[in-house]
């Protein structure tokens, strides 16, 4: 049986909210002289721009004019970030894991591949964000997952190691570099899977005072 973890963290996109780059792409395009279709294959599959972005080589500002040079967008900064920013949505069922295991008193962490205008935009939109013990952001540490740096910054940051970390992400090489330095982990296939896992797990009981851990049906 696993032991109890003393510590979780979470990933941020596909785990605690979800996201779709489409949408800030066809907004930026809107304003700009390229297609939806040209922008989306610069942005999200030819360029290296987003990468460097998450890595925290460019500035905020310095992404901004590289995607106006690229796409002839003419709106303002401030109109670009809610383009760029506004681009999620909350998974429900798992901002309620997340408050159920804060109530227990586990210190909790986001750790996450992004960048500041997402970071920006879900800080002030989203007050579970805050909740969190902490926050390892891949832009703010110039390293990315599965890169075994940034896990050593978890560690150092949450005072742990090996298995008294459970980490729940969504993509399998993420986790495999966790797995690798002993942490517990769970791939996050669905809400309900993972609410299951650290459920197996022993973290959540039946007298849990949060409502019912299920997914929210589509609107």
């Amino acid at each position: 049986m696993a032991t109890h973890p003393k510590v979780i963290a979470f990933d941020l996109g596909k785990v605690m909210v979800d996201f779709d780059y489409a949408i800030a792409v066809r907004r930026i395009a809107a304003r700009g002289k390229v297609t939806p279709e040209e922008l989306g294959h610069f942005l999200l599959t030819h360029s290296p721009l987003l990468f460097r972005y998450e890595l925290g080589l460019l500035s905020s500002e310095a992404f901004f004019k590289e995607i106006c040079n690229a796409s002839g967008f003419d709106g303002d900064f401030e109109e670009f970030s809610r383009a760029f920013g506004d681009i999620f949505s909350p998974i429900e069922p798992m901002i309620r894991l997340h408050a159920d295991l804060r109530r227990q008193g586990l210190p909790t962490y986001i750790f996450s591949n992004t960048n500041d205008l997402a970071v920006r935009h879900i800080r002030v939109t989203y007050p579970f964000f805050a909740d969190f013990t902490g926050h390892i952001l891949s832009y703010e540490h110039g390293v990315m997952k599965p890169d075994a740096g940034i896990y050593e910054i978890v560690e150092r940051q949450c005072g742990h190691r090996g298995s008294d970390i459970l980490y729940i992400d969504d993509r399998p090489e993420n986790i495999a570099t966790g797995a690798a330095r002993g942490w517990q982990v769970v791939l996050q296939e669905s809400p309900e899977k993972t609410i299951g896992a650290v459920r197996k797990i022993g973290l959540l009981g039946p007298e849990s005072g949060s409502p019912p851990l299920t997914a929210s049906p589509p609107e």
